[in-house]
């Protein structure tokens, strides 16, 4: 062990972080439940003509019920993570396994595996509550109780096989790579990163939906010319059957290199003409030609070697261990304990991160307004707010800190300079 930072008051500042970040959260909580409120009673002048006031007020109820669901949760995780971490739940754990099973990869494997087990499983009310009142309480709910527990079994199994195998690689090189472990380690995480993109859309996705080439000939072919226009290649254009768990439309691009594909959620199909679905997924190949995938991908590699190489700091140091309510130092503790961490590390840089997406979604729309008409777009986005019950007036602060997407007023009005 290297004590260097023996005298690093880890308590104190893990302590300090949670406190800050639950304090500004709930703060900007409180901001965006009180200022969605006091606009519920006007629809914004871009959207008078297209949004009901009803749906407007709609939309107002559903934020602030999420607003207040989502606080519930984070004083449920804040209390989680106190007792896993200097209550010592983490060590009880560990110690129960060590009993258990004898010591090895194996054994440090099945105590993450189990934390993250019962990390899931006192989640598993949250999400019942977010689907099965929540979300049909606005009407977005389509998922069967059958198949929530199809999903919930799925996820699990892959978890264990996928993750289970991920953790058991880690840490077999940090136990056995030497003192540079940190380094393979990242190497491992940016090679299984990187694979995960390639077999999601393939084999990981199907699994929990169905994929169908897109039927409608019209609409394909406008599609396949717009891809044509814009240099794109890809590996099919696929509905997925997402009414069967929601009401709400979207479209995305997966997959990496030649195994991207193109895919539109069926409920999106069903509320958007070929006009505004053309000028959506304008809007996608945006990111593409801007080169925003390869730039996050690239900034995930190297900031993610930052992050291991605290790690590798970080392992060596009982301090770290000690002050954050670990007694028996392991690679199985020092992955835990860094996992908590992590997010409490990056929280400060949250607005710095949506921001940078927020300007990649301006970059995109432009795009999109030069490929297809931006009318089109306009209309598509103002059917996706009203049909998704999205907050046509957010807080200002609320919104900057957390939006990866410009509020819509603001798109609209920028989108608006593209027409002619």
């Amino acid at each position: 062990m290297n004590d260097t930072l023996s005298a690093f008051p880890f308590t104190v500042v893990f302590l300090s972080l949670l406190g800050i970040s639950f304090l500004v959260q709930s703060y900007l909580a409180y901001r965006q439940r009180r200022h969605v409120a006091a606009h519920a009673g006007r629809v914004p002048s871009l959207f008078a003509a297209h949004i009901p006031p009803e749906q407007h007020e709609k939309a107002a109820q559903y934020a602030i019920a999420k607003s207040r669901f989502g606080q519930i949760q984070l004083l449920f995780h804040t209390l989680m993570l106190l007792w896993l971490t200097l209550g010592g739940g983490f060590e009880w754990l560990q110690q129960l396994w060590m009993v258990l099973l004898p010591s090895g990869i194996a054994q440090q494997t099945v105590v993450l595996l189990s934390v993250f087990a019962v990390l899931q499983l006192v989640e598993l009310p949250f999400l019942y509550y977010s689907h099965f009142h929540l979300e049909a309480r606005f009407g977005f709910n389509r998922l069967s109780r059958r198949l929530f527990v199809l999903d919930i079994l799925r996820g699990a199994l892959l978890g264990a096989v996928l993750g289970g195998g991920l953790i058991a690689a880690l840490l077999a090189l940090m136990v056995s790579a030497g003192e540079q472990w940190w380094l393979w380690a990242w190497g491992l995480w940016v090679g299984f990163s990187v694979l995960l993109m390639v077999i999601f859309p393939l084999w990981i996705a199907p699994l929990f939906n169905r994929f169908t080439p897109l039927a409608d000939v019209v609409l394909k072919d406008r599609v396949e010319r717009l891809l044509q226009r814009c240099g794109f290649d890809s590996q099919g254009i696929f509905v997925m059957d997402s009414s069967k768990r929601s009401a709400h439309g979207n479209a995305y691009f997966t997959g990496f290199g030649r195994a991207k594909r193109i895919v539109f959620f069926d409920t999106l199909l069903d509320h958007l003409s070929h006009d505004e679905i053309e000028a959506v997924l304008a809007h996608e190949l945006g990111h593409f030609h801007h080169q925003h995938i390869r730039q996050r991908l690239w900034g995930s590699i190297i900031f993610s070697l930052l992050l291991f190489a605290v790690l590798g700091v970080l392992a060596d140091t009982s301090a770290f261990y000690q002050q954050l309510g670990v007694n028996t130092v392991s690679a199985a503790a020092a992955l835990f304990l860094f996992s908590q961490l992590l997010p409490l590390l990056l929280f400060p840089l949250t607005p710095l991160f949506s921001a940078l997406s927020r300007r990649q979604e301006y970059q995109a729309d432009e795009f999109a307004a030069q490929h297809a008409p931006a009318a089109a777009l306009i209309s598509a986005l103002t059917k996706l707010y009203r049909d998704n019950a999205a907050t046509l007036t957010p807080d200002p602060l609320h919104s900057a800190f957390y939006d990866s997407h410009p509020p819509a007023t603001a798109r609209v009005a920028k989108l608006q300079g593209f027409l002619s």
